[in-house]
């Protein structure tokens, strides 16, 4: 297991695969290492389901803190393509969080649920002495919705178009930039454009507009390894090879500054917003056209082949393994004390 950040999948297949419960035949789609969700047949309806923990970092403002953390919620469930629909949230909060500080996220909650179609429909809410910030709990979103519309992530073919959206490092400037400003030697305008890429930390539209415009045949959203890790997780659950033209892939305005000031390889470190997919070649310009009438910026960046691993401008490239944005956020949070 990593110090820090999610199991490898060495430790994933020898602990937790070989154990999971009973074996039931309505399981559709299980647990697998780099896999958002899982699936579950009931009757003609399939449900989705993907579990995650809550964070909120004080140093954000409780309202931007909390709208990250419901999207962050809903993304691995969005990106199944089925629109969510429910969501069970459990908060295990620090003492010193007061009610007027939880009402304004449980508030945010509500808002941006309500704004994509998301009932909140359980969940478990206390105070705990030994908790503290960042992380606050839990929760599991659903989306129901017809078996024939789930885009599976073992879906992409030889043949298909590679998109991505937003680009790499999104997470870096938006979020490590806005929590620790103070401590970030750049000029102001660039600063101004690494937080701005906070409003873009979220794949939850962008799954849901691909999957609405075209025959989109597998996505992944670029959590903990960046685009790199998902890349190299997407080519795995498919069986294929990935070839991507590194110089087609966009990069926003204060990512590149931002990834330079906190020394990481942008394409290794977190990117929540950022969604890899593939697309059957046919539907690559009506996927890319919906999304550019969304304001969400996207690329054609390679394609599917027969094979296996991920090749940027025809070099072999690996998972990560280990995302550097842990150790940055460690480091400045020494110096600065965020949430505290």
């Amino acid at each position: 297991m990593t110090d820090l950040g999610k199991v490898d999948r060495e430790f994933f297949d020898e602990h937790i695969y070989p154990h999971l419960g009973a074996d039931r035949g309505d399981v559709s789609l299980g647990p697998q290492h780099g896999v958002d969700f899982g699936v579950v047949e009931v009757g003609d309806r399939a449900v989705v389901l993907a579990s995650d923990p809550l964070s909120l970092t004080p140093a954000l403002g409780f309202e931007r803190a909390a709208w990250f953390a419901v999207h962050v919620a809903l993304s691995d469930a969005a990106v199944s393509g089925v629109p969510p629909s429910h969501l069970a949230v459990t908060f295990t909060l620090p003492p010193e969080m007061t009610d007027e500080e939880f009402a304004t996220v449980w508030e945010t909650f509500d808002r941006e649920a309500s704004d994509l179609g998301v009932s909140i429909v359980t969940g478990h809410t206390a105070r705990y002495g030994s908790c503290r910030y960042p992380w606050v709990g839990g929760a599991t979103a659903l989306a129901v919705g017809d078996p024939d519309d789930v885009v599976r992530p073992d879906g992409a073919s030889p043949g298909d178009r590679l998109l991505v959206t937003k680009g790499p490092a999104i997470e870096v400037a938006g979020y490590l930039v806005t929590v620790f400003e103070d401590a970030v030697d750049l000029p102001p305008e660039t600063i101004a454009d690494a937080k701005e890429r906070f409003w873009d930390m979220s794949p939850v539209r962008d799954a849901l507009t691909a999957a609405a415009a075209g025959p989109v045949t597998a996505m992944h959203d670029a959590t903990e390894g960046g685009l790199q890790g998902a890349l190299v997780e997407l080519a795995r659950a498919g069986g294929v090879r990935l070839d991507v033209d590194a110089a087609a892939v966009p990069v926003l305005p204060g990512v590149a500054e931002a990834c330079d000031h906190f020394g990481v390889d942008p394409w290794a470190a977190t990117s929540e917003g950022t969604l890899v997919l593939t697309v059957e070649a046919g539907g690559a310009d009506a996927v890319l056209a919906a999304l550019d009438d969304e304001g969400i910026p996207a690329a054609e960046v390679g394609e599917v082949r027969e094979g296996e691993g991920v090749y940027v401008d025809g070099e072999p490239t690996t998972h990560p393994e280990v995302d550097p944005t842990w150790a940055v956020f460690e480091e400045y949070a020494e110096k600065t004390g965020p949430g505290e």
